[in-house]
């Protein structure tokens, strides 16, 4: 059978085996193999939530062994390391018991290709920043997510406890970036200082608990929505005694501290960066592949390699024109509909029919400002194209992406169930994970 290799399964990486898996895997026409260095799958969007302890990453999760049995393709647990272009293998790396590869569970493999497929997602990028990648904390993945909520309780705990008075105890948190994830991750943060306040893991006073710094170095928040989003936005982050300050770049990042331009310093007991994302390293050290400046793979708009008609690539870590002049974003809107092209495409493929060419349509953008807020704009009917929403009607909205994305995965029986056992689940918790 012909085989499909995906790697990465991200959004559009998991969405494209299941589809794949689903309409070729069952019916014996292809083999699918979904490969991931993760054993599961959380939508990276909800990584905010999840830094924030107001997500259970255990009810939100999908494990790609499970899910690859019931959805007729197979996965493989590993890191993509190189690749052999001319014997069409991938280079799968030795899978190690925990992150201090002290011990060895799985050796260095090789898979063999007809078709590969390259969803590898993005990393952050420091864009060179003297201490940022050793001080700063990203989100890129679970696990670092995870890491970022329990060092938020560990210093809320130590500052409460020896703090001799409100200026002691409060936390100051610094957030290099004003795009989605930056202002979504600092209104969050607000939401859980309440719940920590509630159950006293921090001070109960009325002024702020926690001092949230959000740091932007373009002239506006969300410089990639209209105006009128981005102005509300920030209108919405200063209500919640967020400091929002534009036009300031990051110059050096230090354990306590992060420096901008004009020398001015900014205290920070925890400073987190989402000001850029690259592709992830591997990708420019493939022989034979064009990447552009941020690492990602150069295609043609049938989402083809410029260099290897077999080998794809989608998601954050392709490059594809939109217009002349520009690429598709790095959305989940974007990656879902490359997946939709390319089970169409492959099948075609597999049947000797040309693969056609993706065209990207933008439905627009929502941004979480924590329970019931959102704002946005997205599709419609007036002259512009776009509409604007904000409030619970948006909140509605950006909850509905996930919901369908968990629908493209899972099917609708799965979603509903799953959406019932979790609002059982949050009668009997608290609103943010306390450990």
């Amino acid at each position: 059978m012909h085989r499909i290799v995906i790697v990465g399964g991200g959004a559009g990486g998991l969405e494209l085996a299941t589809r794949l898996g689903n309409k070729l895997g069952k019916a014996g026409r292809a083999h699918v193999t979904l490969v991931d260095r993760c054993a599961v799958h959380v939508w990276k969007p909800l990584l905010h939530e999840v830094a924030a302890g107001s997500l259970d990453t255990h009810a939100h999760e999908i494990a790609y062994a499970a899910h690859s049995h019931w959805n007729g393709f197979a996965f493989v647990h590993g890191e993509m390391t190189g690749l052999d272009r001319e014997s069409r293998r991938v280079k799968i790396g030795p899978t190690f018991e925990s992150e201090d590869r002290d011990a060895e569970v799985l050796p260095s493999r090789d898979l063999e290709y007809d078709t590969l497929v390259l969803a590898l997602g993005s990393r952050t990028h420091f864009f060179g920043v003297p201490g940022a990648e050793e001080h700063a904390i990203a989100l890129d993945t679970l696990e670092q997510a995870e890491h970022l909520r329990k060092r938020l309780l560990r210093v809320c705990l130590r500052k409460h406890a020896q703090g001799t008075g409100e200026a002691d105890e409060a936390v100051d948190i610094a957030i290099i970036g004003g795009g989605a994830t930056g202002v979504e991750l600092a209104a969050e943060l607000r939401r859980m200082e309440h719940t920590l306040k509630q159950f006293r893991l921090l001070s109960g006073s009325p002024r702020s608990a926690m001092r949230i710094t959000l740091l932007e170095r373009g002239d506006r928040v969300l410089p990639a929505l209209p105006r009128r989003v981005s102005d509300t936005t920030r209108a919405i982050l200063e209500k919640m005694s967020i400091s929002v300050r534009v036009s300031t770049s990051v110059t050096s990042v230090r354990p306590d501290s992060v420096e901008v331009a004009g020398g001015a310093a900014i205290a920070a007991d925890i400073t987190i960066w989402a000001a850029g994302i690259k592709a992830p390293a591997v990708l420019a050290s493939l022989e034979g592949l064009t990447v552009n400046h941020v690492n990602q793979v150069k295609v043609t708009r049938s989402l083809q390699s410029e260099t290897d008609g077999n080998i794809f690539a989608l998601g954050d870590c392709a490059s594809c024109a939109w217009t002349a002049d520009v690429l598709v974003p790095p959305r989940a809107q974007a990656a879902h509909q490359q997946a939709m092209f390319l089970c169409k495409a492959l099948s075609a493929r597999i049947e000797g029919r040309a693969v056609g060419a993706f065209t990207y349509k933008d439905h627009g953008s929502l941004v979480s400002l924590g329970s019931p807020t959102a704002v946005g704009s997205v599709a419609g009917i007036t002259s512009t194209g776009k509409f604007f929403v904000e409030g619970f009607v948006a909140k509605l909205m950006y909850a509905a992406l996930y919901r369908k994305h968990l629908m493209a995965v899972s099917g609708l029986r799965r979603t509903v169930f799953g959406i019932a056992a979790h609002g059982l689940g949050r009668l009997l918790a608290p609103r943010v994970k306390l450990h």
